[in-house]
């Protein structure tokens, strides 16, 4: 699983897998991004910070809150091409986004004030790697019924990695044989799922698809097998 001290030290170049240069985001140009979104920041107060995949469940942020979150307007799809991490160039997996309509409901992080800013900076090690996430600030409605604005990470429809007109058959097996330097493609889905039902939060088609890459992972297993 993914650590701080991991990403602390990561080679964004080679510790993720090897990634194409042309897609990869220099340091300067993450800083840059970072800077730019919190020039945009819409209060003094604190820094909120949406899960609604991994983050959930591996959050990695210093945090001293958290709340069940609603977000309108955007909904869960597994659609960028994951080149690193849990796939690879070669055989390419499927990382989850937000694409405009629907809602979703995930975690809220409320970063501790004294270390807002270098948390952020590992963040964005962490998901601006190719640039293929927008990060937005989004009105979220917590679980107490407060209106905040967080930070949200959703999908970059212009972006190369961007896959959004695919059949559930077809992302079920790009996920169930997808693996890379920090595991399964198959591995984030059933963590994602595991994760939805600790928070009782709906997602039957993601469930769906969970059932659907398992069955096809078994089915591989047996073929490699024989």
């Amino acid at each position: 699983m993914l650590t701080r001290e991991f990403l602390k030290s990561a080679d964004c170049q080679s510790s993720f897998g090897p990634i194409e240069e042309s897609l990869l985001l220099s340091t300067e140009q993450r800083t840059a991004s970072l800077h730019q979104f919190l020039l945009n920041k819409p209060s003094k107060g604190p820094l909120w910070v949406f899960g609604y995949g991994s983050l959930m469940w591996n959050p990695l942020l210093d945090h001293d809150r958290v709340e069940t979150a609603h977000l309108e307007g955007w909904s869960r799809e597994f659609c960028l091409s994951l080149i690193a991490g849990r796939g690879t160039a070669e055989a390419p997996g499927r990382m989850l986004a937000l694409v405009k309509g629907g809602s979703t409901t995930g975690l809220a992080f409320k970063l501790c004030c004294e270390s807002w800013e270098s948390e952020l900076a590992l963040l964005w090690k962490r998901e601006m790697l190719t640039g293929c996430y927008r990060p937005l600030w989004q009105p979220l409605t917590l679980e107490s019924g407060e209106i905040i604005e967080a930070l949200v990470f959703v999908a970059n429809p212009q972006h190369c990695l961007f896959k959004i007109e695919e059949s559930m058959a077809c992302k079920a097996r790009t996920i169930a044989s997808a693996q890379g330097p920090l595991g399964k493609n198959l591995t984030y889905l059933q963590e994602m799922v595991a994760t939805f039902q600790r928070y009782g939060i709906q997602e039957p088609t993601l469930t769906a698809l969970t059932e659907y890459a398992v069955q096809l992972s078994m089915e591989l297993s047996a073929t490699t097998s024989e």
